[in-house]
């Protein structure tokens, strides 16, 4: 058992040396520390506890005539240690704190985002850039983790060029723009003003809606004169219904 644990040391240690992300890291330096722990707890069961003299003498055993040793058996090479995938190791959810307030500038090529937080490690930062959106993630800030995400920019980036600056009282995030030129806002908002929407609507639907309300809220005569007029409207008789009001 001590033997495997070994392995599993080794195999940990080769995987931290060329882990990169900090969260990985993070993990594999818990496992490290937990696979030796256990090391040292199953070496010390394993120490041979001191015995209590008797002091009556015990008669010594008789010397055992030597046999001939059996030939060493060939050894076998050691199976590679486990993976943490192979081992079944969970990994633990992470729960981040929501960075949602920030304030940024622009400049003909680029925008920066400043975000206000102290104790972040560079190492420990962990980014994600794409054409239109940026998600960043700080961990262990003082014990916590947090995270500032933009799903949408205003317009595109250039994820590759894209840079996070870690100092000593907040992180500056620079993002290079796809394109030069002015955003007139940080995030992505759809333009509600849809040209030419009045003028594809039909004409006619505003008056029918007009001889539909007056229609209902009329006494009998105007009832019947505004069928009248929507039945003449109706068969080709006349263009414009409100004619009848002229």
């Amino acid at each position: 058992m001590a033997e495997e644990l070994t392995l599993d040391l080794e195999e940990l240690h080769h995987l931290q040396s060329i882990a990169k992300r900090p969260r990985i890291l993070s993990m594999i330096s818990s496992e490290i520390r937990n696979l030796e722990t256990e090391k040292l707890l199953k070496d010390v069961d394993s120490q041979p506890t001191a015995q209590t003299s008797d002091p009556s003498p015990t008669p010594a055993a008789p010397t055992p005539t030597p046999t001939p040793a059996a030939p060493a058996p060939t050894p076998t090479p050691a199976a590679p240690a486990p993976t943490l995938l192979a081992k079944g190791l969970s990994i633990p959810a992470l729960n981040y704190a929501t960075l949602s307030s920030f304030s940024w500038d622009q400049d003909d090529e680029k925008v920066k985002i400043y975000v206000s937080l102290e104790g972040v490690d560079q190492e420990k930062v962990e980014t994600i850039f794409k054409k239109m959106s940026v998600d960043l993630k700080f961990h262990d800030v003082q014990g916590k983790n947090y995270r500032c995400a933009i799903p949408k920019l205003n317009k595109e980036i250039v994820p590759e060029k894209s840079k996070v600056l870690v100092k000593p009282k907040r992180v500056v995030v620079t993002l290079y723009k796809a394109s030069k030129g002015n955003w007139l806002d940080l995030h992505f908002k759809e333009d509600k003003l849809k040209p030419g929407l009045e003028k594809e609507r039909d004409p006619m639907a505003g008056i029918m809606d007009l001889m539909k309300n007056m229609y209902e809220e009329g006494d009998e005569d105007m009832k019947r004169t505004i069928a009248k007029a929507w039945t003449d409207a109706r068969s080709g008789k006349s263009a414009d219904p409100m004619n009848a009001y002229r």
